[in-house]
């Protein structure tokens, strides 16, 4: 069993003694992470295998309950942007799950990934969990991901 330690920056667990994240990429200084980190952060790729639409959606509900008893506080979901060019099913399916999830406070918000940046819905995110910023997912807008905070 590997000795395993959490990120400083997105609280994700790594392999003690990491240089550098390997979730968010951030430099680790070595010293062992508070005991209750500022945040916890978690990434699913949902999109991985490419999955029929309603085992994505499956998966979206599960990962969402798994992350919650975790105490995640910000799921990161890659649902991709559509083979087409025009926007994926996936992607359009389960942001109107999380749209419907959001009105019956299942979770607290979601921010589109093409909303990244600094302005609008994903500045708000930004101020609320700074450590984001450090992330590479948010670096420019990413119309294949979508940020969900629980």
């Amino acid at each position: 069993m590997r000795d395993m330690t959490l990120c400083q920056v997105c609280g994700n667990e790594i392999e003690r003694g990491s240089p550098v994240c390997r979730f968010c990429d951030s430099p680790q200084d070595g010293e062992s992470p508070p005991a209750k980190p500022p945040f916890l952060r978690k990434t699913i790729n949902l999109k991985q295998g490419h999955p029929p639409l309603e085992t994505a959606l499956r998966r979206l509900t599960v990962e969402i309950d798994i992350a919650r008893r975790e105490g995640v506080q910000v799921l990161i979901l890659i649902h991709g942007y559509g083979s087409g060019g025009k926007g994926g099913v996936i992607r359009e399916e389960c942001r109107k799950a999380l749209e419907y999830m959001r009105s019956r406070k299942e979770i607290d918000d979601f921010v589109p990934g093409e909303g990244g940046g600094r302005s609008g819905p994903a500045k708000a995110l930004f101020r609320r969990f700074p450590q984001l910023i450090y992330d590479k997912n948010f670096k420019i807008p990413n119309p294949g991901l979508t940020i969900v905070v629980l």
